[in-house]
């Protein structure tokens, strides 16, 4: 998983070579920032309103950035941005639904990092990930260790300790699989203790649970938790990261506490079905890196602890396989599979 800090929107890596089914775009992350007239003259997309699926409950981390970019990718596109909520599975059923869809770039699935993390659970996927075009990484959120208020631990020392006391502690997570999932798994076995998931349909019901005292712990996205953290509904222990986090100064790592787990950070990116054509690919990419860069919009990604990246197909598409890759070795060695 990348570091939190990311990179500044519009940067770029290596390049990767043209691959299967569709040629990767080589470009698209310096376009300008196109008005809506310009972009009808240029061809026929959008012709339709834009359906964009979302795999988890309204209100969570996916959710936040969808709702944050509508009004201006609606204002560029000249059409509606309609948003579709198909929570359930881990986001299984709204990349199938995407990957199905006709690839004309009217139908966009806002994905995450479980995108990648579900298929080294599944062994048999209703869908190919291949089926599925990486186009923009929008931001990066770290993965954080939070404790409900009502429980007496105010560092993870004393959560490992009641684990000791009290074999099967639980923690909430977002779904089977899910980032807060491998992260519960990696510091269970890092910290030699007994943890007992409890999956939930998103990080909304997860987190309710967590702050109402039905469970005690879980790991979550800072984005998706930041609201409940400021009003003190929530009790963050430690980042299951590489690094500190900027909104967070004082919060230290598990890595830094001697609990050596990988960076289980969270990307939240559009995917469009396989064989969408470039310019349509190059667009999207284009526009939404365009919003990133804009300062009002960028502050308030960072205002919700949101780091915005910026990252175009090329590269994401790079890191969407490798971390295929490594999510099914980490899922192999520590036993996590789908229940």
């Amino acid at each position: 998983m990348p570091k939190q800090e990311g990179r500044p929107a519009g940067t770029r890596a290596g390049a990767l070579p043209a691959a299967g089914r569709r040629a990767l775009l080589a470009a698209g992350l310096a376009m300008p920032f196109a008005a809506p007239g310009a972009a009808r003259a240029q061809g026929a997309w959008p012709e339709k309103p834009v359906r964009l699926l979302i795999g988890y409950p309204a209100g969570g981390p996916t959710d936040f950035a969808a709702r944050l970019l509508q009004p201006h990718l609606q204002a560029l596109w000249g059409q509606p941005l309609v948003i579709e909520n198909r929570a359930g599975a881990n986001g299984i059923i709204a990349s199938e639904a995407v990957a199905r869809s006709a690839p004309d770039g009217h139908t966009l699935l806002l994905g995450n990092s479980p995108n990648t993390m579900n298929p080294a659970i599944q062994p048999r996927l209703p869908y190919d990930p291949a089926e599925l075009a990486p186009v923009v990484l929008i931001y990066i959120s770290p993965t954080v260790l939070f404790a409900a208020p009502d429980t007496p631990w105010r560092s993870v020392a004393e959560v490992v300790a009641a684990a000791k006391a009290q074999r099967g502690l639980s923690y909430a997570v977002s779904g089977v699989g899910s980032p807060g999932h491998f992260a519960g798994e990696a510091f269970r076995r890092a910290a030699g203790i007994d943890l007992t998931s409890v999956a939930y349909r998103g990080a909304p019901p997860a987190l309710a649970d967590v702050v109402a005292g039905r469970v005690p712990i879980t790991f979550s996205t800072l984005a998706g938790a930041m609201p409940l953290l400021r009003e003190g509904r929530l009790r963050a222990l430690a980042v299951a990261g590489d690094s500190r986090v900027a909104a967070l100064p004082d919060l230290p790592t598990l890595k830094e506490l001697g609990f050596d787990i990988p960076d289980c950070g969270v990307w939240y990116g559009l995917l469009v079905p396989a064989g969408t054509p470039e310019a349509v690919q190059r667009r999207i990419a284009g526009d939404i890196t365009g919003l990133l860069n804009q300062p009002e919009i960028r502050e308030r990604f960072l205002a919700q602890a949101a780091i915005p990246v910026g990252e175009g197909p090329e590269d994401f598409t790079a890191r969407y396989r490798a971390e295929i890759a490594r999510w099914t070795a980490i899922a192999q060695a520590a036993g996590i599979k789908a229940e």
